[in-house]
């Protein structure tokens, strides 16, 4: 606790953003409009984060490679789940403002809490998280203990799907920044997929088959090395680096010679 109080206010501003607003949006939202729009919605992530990260001067060189592959992958998503523009107005509204939620944690965590604990971070957000939502769930206890199933099926989404995937999450934003790592919001419609035909028996079909290829390929694209990124190292910066390096360390050995001299 030590060390998180003085980053109090960033840690409470990524718990709102990342965690207790997107999910009581998306709650609310998924039930008034198709899982399609809402993978579709959610799956643009990324291109929002590129944008949050230019407009707020913390972006990373992106370059021809990772453009073509964000994009590539927003199309391998809009052939996955469809175009479907059905639902109504505040629906749409709530999982814009999940998106933006979602692209800005991120990079809250890059540049301000990049240097504290993960795990102490991700306890610290997930319990107030929980703070915040006890006074609703205890209002909305269910008459009877719900099945074993069903607390199988909570258990497996609290500690697998949220603590352990929000580690993960951190560590994935410390190596490779924070636009990269949102393109797992590409995955998720194709692991979904995936998921479906393996345990729900539902069609995989063409279409789903070239999405698959389009969604992996521009994953790998995204994720690359950054062409902008490398141009530099061969510019007159790089060769004034390498002289001024040669230079200070010629000076560090007549110094070491001199030094040897003496008695």
């Amino acid at each position: 606790m030590r060390t998180l109080l003085p980053h109090w206010r960033s840690i409470l501003l990524f718990t709102f953003v990342e965690v207790a607003l997107p999910w009581w949006l998306l709650a609310d939202a998924e039930r008034r409009i198709t899982s399609s729009l809402s993978g579709l919605l959610v799956a643009s992530v990324p291109l929002v984060g590129a944008l949050l990260s230019r407009l707020t001067g913390a972006h990373q060189p992106l370059g021809a490679r990772r453009l073509a592959g964000l994009g590539l992958g927003f199309a391998g998503v809009v052939a996955l789940v469809g175009l479907d523009l059905s639902g109504d107005a505040a629906a749409i509204l709530e999982m814009t403002l999940v998106v933006c939620g979602y692209a800005l944690g991120p990079l809250i965590v890059s540049r301000r809490l990049a240097d504290l604990p993960t795990l102490d971070v991700v306890a610290i957000s997930l319990g107030a998280s929980a703070l915040l939502y006890a006074p609703v769930g205890i209002a909305q206890l269910p008459a009877t203990m719900p099945s074993s199933a069903v607390l199988t099926a909570v258990a497996v989404l609290g500690v697998v799907c949220t603590a352990v995937a929000f580690l993960l999450f951190f560590r994935l934003i410390a190596e490779v920044g924070p636009v990269r790592a949102t393109v797992i919001a590409y995955v998720n419609p194709a692991i979904a997929v995936l998921a479906g035909v393996v345990l729900l028996a539902e069609p995989f079909t063409l279409g789903t088959a070239l999405a698959f290829v389009f969604i992996l390929a521009g994953s790998w694209l995204a994720t690359g090395p950054s062409g902008s990124a490398v141009v530099p190292a061969a510019g007159p910066a790089a060769a004034s680096s390498r002289g001024s390096l040669a230079k200070y360390g010629q000076r560090a050995l007549t110094e070491l010679k001199q030094l040897r001299r003496k008695p």
